[in-house]
């Protein structure tokens, strides 16, 4: 089993950044990791995702602002925020999961991003 800590969160004004951090207690080498966001009301939704082999996947929302990074010697996962957005608030959360013969998925508590002028 494997443990996600989220970190960074906090307020930040539009058109600022933040970097969101998340630490596994195992090795993500074998893990598709991402970073999903809830919004107040609405559904959870993908934010970036980043497999093990480097492929990035981004939301329309995220393009050209977010860039997902893992390092998997370190078993960190960072996603780097930029232009940020009032629609951009929400809890953060990371996530690990593998879809291969071995079928997992773990989640972090979450981490809230608030974008307040």
């Amino acid at each position: 089993q494997v443990q996600l800590v989220e970190s960074g969160g906090g307020l930040v004004q539009p058109g600022g950044s933040l970097r969101l951090s998340c630490a596994a207690s195992g090795s993500i080498a074998n893990y598709v990791m991402g970073w999903y966001r809830q919004a107040p009301g609405k559904q959870r939704e993908l934010v970036a995702g980043l497999t093990s082999g480097g492929i990035r996947q981004y939301a329309n929302s995220a393009k050209g602002r977010f860039t997902i990074s893992r390092d998997n010697a370190k078993n960190t996962v960072s996603l780097q925020m930029n232009s940020l957005k009032p629609e951009d608030t929400a809890v953060y959360y990371c996530n690990a999961k593998r879809t291969g013969l071995v079928r997992d998925q773990y989640w972090g508590q979450g981490t809230q991003v608030t974008l307040s002028s």
